[in-house]
């Protein structure tokens, strides 16, 4: 049986803790020399991504940033690249730095991204599964028949990591870094509208990154029951409340149209900086408490080092009780096989 919904008061009290805007120093996440690493981010052209995009590079990383042609308000992603070579070098390195054009909302685009990485055959070092938008005010549906929300949070990364797994197996301590959010403390485990739609309960944000974190921590449960991939380390990181560039796309829906202006000003003064969010992915991505460790299991379990943890922006935390509910991770597991059609597409499995 899966676990019964924990009480809202409780989820909504976990959901608040993530609006600790606590300043993070650089004392509190030094970056390891990174020079010859190999990292993916996806969405780092704005916001938290190409702010831990900017460390990485100054540390000496080589990196592709997973970007889409974005639209005329957003910083361009060759703009992006320039930014990280002039940090790096800066900083006496001379990393391989590119764009490689992904659209999460198709995922033709992710199939053709991924075979152009692995036609490498390099080691990848470090995922991170970053790109997000905040839900529209209508049910938009992508070319592949998803709901939009639903495919780019979440439908997308799963396919991506999925079709990475071999790369990932040849680094010496591969690390996958989500970005889900404290909002999956208010998604509902609504199988019946997995794909959004009418009747669907909850909002489909948080629903799509509870499915997220789940689905992150069944993934590190079958990771270290293979001999080759049980080295590799997964993690949900929630990189806290804050003023991006989310704000400058407000959903043009009536409720919003009266609430934006106030929640968008407040934001400004509460919030935290996208460089102040983008700590919990470098965090995740290179500090030694979130190091691999397969001889030690406890996965998603606070004090455990088998991975598959949720992250409040550097510090470990609880998550939603469905994480620790190994039928509800497995309807999860199984219904995202099922919507990618992962066996049509001969995506090797993760027994």
């Amino acid at each position: 049986m899966v676990v019964q919904p924990p009480p809202r008061w409780w989820c909504l009290w976990n959901a608040l803790r993530g609006t600790n805007n606590t300043t993070i120093t650089t004392a509190q996440v030094p970056v390891p020399e990174l020079t010859g690493k190999w990292i993916i981010i996806t969405g780092s052209n704005n916001g938290i991504g190409f702010e831990a995009a900017k460390t990485f590079a100054t540390a000496g990383a080589n990196l592709i940033l997973a970007c889409r042609d974005p639209p005329a308000r957003e910083r361009h992603p060759n703009a992006a690249v320039a930014e990280c070579k002039e940090l790096a070098n800066s900083a006496g390195h001379e990393p391989t730095i590119e764009w490689w054009e992904i659209d999460m909302a198709d995922l033709s685009t992710v199939e053709a991204f991924a075979a152009r990485w692995l036609a490498t055959k390099r080691p990848l070092d470090i995922l991170c599964n970053n790109a997000g938008i905040s839900p529209p005010a209508t049910d938009v549906r992508t070319k592949d028949g998803f709901a939009l929300v639903h495919q780019v949070n979440f439908l997308s990364h799963v396919l991506l990591t999925l079709r990475l797994v071999e790369s990932l197996a040849m680094s010496t301590e591969p690390r996958v870094v989500c970005t889900t959010s404290c909002f999956h403390f208010l998604g509902r485990f609504d199988m019946e509208h997995f794909n959004a739609g009418e009747g669907m309960l909850g909002d489909p944000y948080g629903n799509n990154k509870l499915f997220f974190q789940m689905w992150l921590v069944e993934l590190q449960h079958r990771f270290l029951r293979s001999a080759s991939y049980r080295h590799i380390t997964v993690n949900g990181i929630h990189p806290g409340y804050v003023y991006s560039g989310i704000w400058d796309n407000p959903r043009p829906d009536a409720g919003w149209t009266l609430r934006f202006p106030l929640l968008k000003y407040l934001a400004s003064w509460l919030a935290i900086t996208p460089e102040q969010g983008s700590r919990a992915i470098v965090y995740a991505a290179t500090s030694a408490e979130f190091a691999p460790n397969p001889d030690v299991q406890g996965v998603g379990v606070i004090g455990g080092k088998g991975g598959g943890h949720y992250i409040n922006r550097i510090w470990e935390a609880e998550a939603m009780p469905y994480c620790y509910d190994e039928e509800a991770r497995l309807e999860v597991w199984g219904r995202v096989a099922e919507e990618l059609n992962l066996a049509e597409r001969g995506v090797e499995g993760i027994p």
